[in-house]
């Protein structure tokens, strides 16, 4: 697929002007995005076209996994077309070299240290704008992600399981065909840039759905007894998401932030589960955005595309480093 990365050029164009030194490019340098040299120094470009919280953990993943599959000495620089500014902090204080269009950078090397900050931005347009990465959406998707035979459904049979109108489905899909997300063949459906399209499903979901499904905040007053009694409930209506989830899938993280999703009544989940309204609590309660049908292997635990961008979403390195095994091997 196309990358549309010409902005990296604009970006490379207006650092130069700003740091008054030529800056050499090479645009032809596989699998980099293009190889660049300041003063002497080359760097190894990865190019991204917006970097905002809600997709903070997939771009330090892949720089990371960039920066193993290329010699340790090589420095990396981050290239963006628009770089909110908390995720500037972020690259900053974890000292990953970054530069925006607008020619605000970080670069900071023994020999090199360029710093710009305040140069404005202009905020991009949401490319979600996309039906397929809307609320309906970003739910039929779910379905087509998590379940490989899904593709096979009917539009009816999609409609009813990820519980959305018939009309959408067939507009969704559509829009999906359309934007080489699905290969459509005489006898079936094949999901394509099926990593772009995992990509994407996160940044709308942390950005779009995930706020709308939020409930409330709480503390509970033993966490111990809180996933004791989700783990031994004998129905299958409370789910652990984000931290708790990824701990029952890989046996390696240990949980200190709480995602529970569940449409049971709140009043009644409280009594249940001991836990006191927090403004400031370590376990949020969102309603689920899936139905019966899709399930997830672990039992009282979210589909494992949900529990990915759990993870991504919170900006933390070793929750980011969870979610790699996941969409390794679960996804």
């Amino acid at each position: 697929m196309y990358k549309d990365n010409d902005f990296i050029y604009e970006a490379f164009s207006n650092l130069q002007e700003l740091v008054k030194t030529e800056i050499t490019v090479d645009s032809n340098r596989e699998p980099y995005d293009a190889v660049i040299q300041i003063k002497g120094q080359s760097f190894y470009c990865l190019a991204k076209k917006n970097a905002r919280n809600s997709n903070l953990g997939i771009i330090i993943n892949s720089i990371n996994v960039f920066q193993k599959s290329i010699n340790s000495n090589k420095k990396i620089l981050f290239v963006g077309e628009y770089i909110a500014k908390d995720v500037a902090e972020t690259l900053m204080e974890n000292n990953i070299n970054y530069l925006d269009v607008a020619g605000n950078c970080y670069i900071n090397t023994d020999t090199i240290k360029i710093i710009i900050e305040g140069r404005k931005q202009i905020k991009p347009k949401n490319v979600n704008q996309a039906r397929a990465f809307q609320e309906a959406g970003l739910k039929l998707l779910l379905l087509l992600l998590s379940l490989e035979e899904s593709s096979e459904y009917s539009y009816r049979v999609l409609a009813d399981k990820s519980n959305i109108a018939l009309g959408s489905v067939s507009q969704i899909m559509k829009e999906l065909e359309e934007n080489n997300f699905i290969l459509k063949t005489n006898d079936k459906r094949i999901i394509k840039n099926r990593e772009e399209l995992i990509e994407r499903w996160v940044v709308a979901y942390n950005e779009t759905l995930k706020p709308r499904l939020f409930r409330k905040s709480y503390k509970a007053i033993n966490l111990e007894e809180l996933r004791k009694t989700v783990n031994n409930s004998d129905d299958n209506l409370i789910f652990f998401g984000g931290e708790p989830a990824a701990e029952k899938i890989t046996n390696y993280l240990k949980p200190l932030e709480y995602i529970i999703y569940t449409n049971e009544e709140l009043n009644q989940l409280g009594k249940q589960l001991k836990l006191i309204p927090d403004q400031e609590g370590n376990v949020k309660v969102y309603n689920t955005c899936w139905t019966e049908n899709l399930f997830n292997k672990y039992s009282h635990v979210a589909p494992s595309l949900v529990v990915y961008a759990d993870l991504i979403g919170s900006g933390n390195n070793r929750n980011i480093e969870t979610a790699k095994m996941i969409l390794e091997n679960e996804l």
